[in-house]
């Protein structure tokens, strides 16, 4: 599991560390696991034509002491001092006694670089580059030199994944010690590149519940819900879609394609889309409604291509797990969902994230972290936020946000969501907890929409067929 930590954690853990260690001793690691990147990064370090953009502070030592390793082994590394009166003085130093240079002019040694460190900004920057920055910023992204950032990409928010004004997009981040929120989260991560994380120590000084959390294949694997020997459809679960109408009988076609391969051991459909449903999928055991007389069931999914159907109410209503997505997402009241004595999980997209906390789609986008946290507070329910990262909060707040790291933009495609719905909603079927169904479903479906596309366009009914492939693929 990938786990990221505030940039006040890591800023605490950094000062315990550096107490016990001999004074210097952490930059030093820290340049030497960022040293070790760069060459693997150059065909050879000899000769090889490297430049360090140089800001204040211990960011730009870290980049001026990995500068002159690199110049050590015979590179010619140049340094770009982008606050000559506060830079870093033993880097510097170090840099100098090491065969390197300060560059006189940046742009000249800029476009005929092999290689650019990025140390502008660290962990405490703000509101994007300076101003006196961003011409030295875009002459490196402008040349076809690989651009490494130290620690994460200068100008992003460390702590948000934030963009508030320009900066300097990374082919490759080394960071140090642990992953910062940035590194996980879109607008900033699309800055980050390649993520290669160097250790210096510094796990035992940070907590052991992380601000943010991504799973990985064998965290998955662990929360699969495969079944026994002695299990049945039963057992194993029923999940109720509600979904589709006649403006959009696909949406119920595909919720019901994502739930029958979500692992629970039976679907109940309700809705007025039973003919394309069974149709498609005889399995399926179908209702016209309402929910409450369809039979039992572990879990609803109500929402996808509803319309101004009936149903929310209904299943809000019921004792079980209930996820809401799509058009049951505009029937919500706070109070109501806050009051329900079962979980509940809602499933937005941006927009919808807008209008459930009356924001602008824009600040939600932008702000994805504050934006879901705020979704699970104040409805009191596990929120998914779909879109170019999905993350899941849960309505505790002490609990870590989880980021899915499997997501890709094929899945920008009508009916996408209406699979995710299903599948979500038959893993809590099975009795997985909001929070674990909402992650695992997402991870699957991501993964599921990468092996289906193959790099080209994919539509839903492609991932939803390509669910079972993702299955395999992470219990290997």
């Amino acid at each position: 599991m990938r786990t990221a930590y505030s940039v006040e954690t890591v800023r605490n853990a950094e000062r315990e560390l550096m107490a016990r260690v001999p004074e210097g001793a952490l930059m030093q690691r820290a340049a030497a696991g960022l040293a070790a990147v760069c060459a693997d990064l150059l065909r050879r370090v000899s000769g090889a034509r490297i430049v360090v953009l140089a800001g204040s502070g211990d960011n730009g030592g870290d980049a001026l002491y990995a500068g002159a390793r690199l110049a050590r082994r015979g590179a010619r590394v140049s340094a770009v001092l982008l606050a000559p009166e506060r830079t870093h003085e033993g880097g510097l130093r170090a840099l100098l006694a090491a065969g390197g240079r300060a560059a006189d002019d940046p742009f000249a040694v800029l476009a005929t670089a092999d290689l650019v460190l990025d140390g502008i900004t660290g962990i405490g920057g703000r509101g994007g580059l300076r101003p006196d920055a961003v011409p030295v910023a875009r002459a490196a992204r402008g040349s076809d030199a690989v651009i490494v950032a130290v620690d994460l990409p200068s100008g992003v928010e460390a702590g948000s994944g934030e963009v508030k004004g320009e900066a300097l997009r990374a082919d490759v981040t080394v960071t140090f010690g642990t992953y910062k929120p940035c590194l996980l989260i879109d607008p900033a991560r699309e800055y980050a590149g390649a993520v290669r994380l160097v250790d210096i120590g510094l796990g035992p000084h940070l907590p052991a519940v992380p601000e943010l959390e991504a799973l990985q294949h064998e965290d998955v694997a662990r929360l699969l819900p495969v079944p026994s020997a002695e299990s049945d459809k039963y057992r194993r679960g029923v999940i109720g879609v509600v979904a589709g109408s006649a403006r959009y009988p696909g949406a119920a076609v595909l919720a019901v394609a994502g739930a029958l391969r979500g692992g629970a051991g039976a679907v109940r459909y309700v809705g007025p889309g039973t003919g394309a449903v069974i149709a498609r999928f005889p399995e399926t055991l179908v209702h016209e409604g309402p929910p409450s007389k369809a039979g039992r069931v572990q879990a609803w999914a109500v929402g996808p291509g509803l319309g101004d159907g009936p149903g929310v109410a209904d299943v809000l209503a019921s004792e079980v797990p209930v996820l809401v997505d799509a058009d049951g997402l505009r029937m919500l009241d706070a109070a109501t969902v806050r009051g329900r004595t079962a979980p509940t999980l809602l499933t937005p997209h941006a927009g919808e994230a807008a209008a459930l906390l009356g924001v602008p789609r824009e600040q939600v986008e932008s702000g994805r972290l504050a934006a879901v946290r705020q979704l699970a507070a104040r409805y009191g329910a596990t929120a998914l936020l779909k879109g170019s990262t999905t993350l899941i909060a849960d309505p505790d707040p002490a609990v870590p946000v989880r980021v899915n790291p499997t997501g890709t933009p094929w899945l920008a495609t009508a009916g996408s969501g209406d699979v995710l719905s299903g599948l979500s909603g038959s893993l809590l079927a099975t009795g997985l907890a909001p929070r674990d169904a909402a992650s695992v479903a997402a991870y699957l479906h991501g993964l599921a929409a990468r092996l289906a596309s193959g790099g080209a366009p994919v539509a839903a009914h492609d991932v939803a067929l390509a669910l079972p492939d993702a299955w395999r693929n992470v219990l290997g």
